[in-house]
């Protein structure tokens, strides 16, 4: 199966236009290229600087944003505490990023809250949880190497669900992206379009039910599984006086080899 991936970003992350369904076949070529994968998480520093430039660039290729000086893409929802950045590696190479928040009425700040506070605010206050991706970019060079590079970064939305025990995934995204969120995450429509700064077309929200898809995804996508260790160095604090691990490597063959 052939992936034809937008390269494009805002919060309107991935476009698939494939007619066929993902099989054996293209899971193993994804878990084989998942084996020479990195994850890095990006807090400050040239770490920080690579993924803005690759948004840049990534947004640049299909025209989503306008020139600017500084050649790099970021915005005030990129520091706050909730927020997670990550880098994805392939044999060392920056190929692609995305950015992670966990939503809770005490951080409620993300894309789906600034753009559809009136439908996740009311969730929030009945003590529901999400976890909101955005800001996938990938290097156009790269994604026509590795048409698997939405699915390798994609998997860390589902390793945040899993880590912070979130049952709601939420993703804001371009109308004429939703289709991939429909088909793999088995997501649902829950607004109308509207508009959002900085994305030229109008986007809606999209919500997947972590719990009732989660043996139906692994199924279908073994690469997606991941061990709570791994989710741990993604996602959590290290103890006081370690530092974060530099890089992080995915753990989805164990359970491939312990089958």
């Amino acid at each position: 199966m052939t992936i034809h991936q937008a390269t494009s970003g805002g919060d309107a992350d991935v476009k698939s236009s494939s007619a066929s369904e993902p099989g054996s076949s293209f899971a193993r070529h994804v878990s084989s290229l998942l084996e020479r994968t990195e994850y890095r998480r990006c807090d400050k520093g040239e770490d920080l600087e690579d993924i803005y430039r690759l948004r840049y660039k990534s947004y640049r290729s299909n025209d989503m944003v306008p020139d600017n000086e500084s050649h790099t893409i970021n915005d005030e929802l990129d520091e706050t505490p909730n927020a997670y950045r990550f880098g994805v590696y392939v044999d060392q190479h920056l190929v692609s990023t995305l950015r992670i928040h966990h939503v809770t009425l005490a951080t409620p700040l993300s894309p789906s809250t600034k753009a559809f506070g009136d439908i996740v605010m009311p969730m929030l206050a009945k003590g529901l949880t999400f976890i909101c991706p955005s800001r996938f970019a990938s290097d156009p060079e790269w994604s026509r190497v590795y048409p698997q590079i939405p699915y390798i970064t994609l998997r860390l939305a589902g390793m945040a669900c899993f880590h912070f025990n979130a049952p709601y995934c939420l993703s804001t995204v371009r109308e004429d992206h939703a289709g991939f969120y429909k088909r793999i995450y088995y997501s649902e429509r829950i607004s109308e379009p509207r508009s959002y700064p900085g994305v030229f077309n109008k986007v809606v929200l999209y919500r997947a039910d972590v719990n009732a898809i989660r043996e139906r995804s692994f199924q279908r996508f073994p690469f997606f599984k991941s061990t709570p260790m791994e989710q741990r160095l993604m996602f959590g604090k290290p103890p006081l006086g370690e530092l974060a691990p530099l890089t992080i490597l995915p753990t989805a063959k164990y359970f491939r080899e312990a089958a």
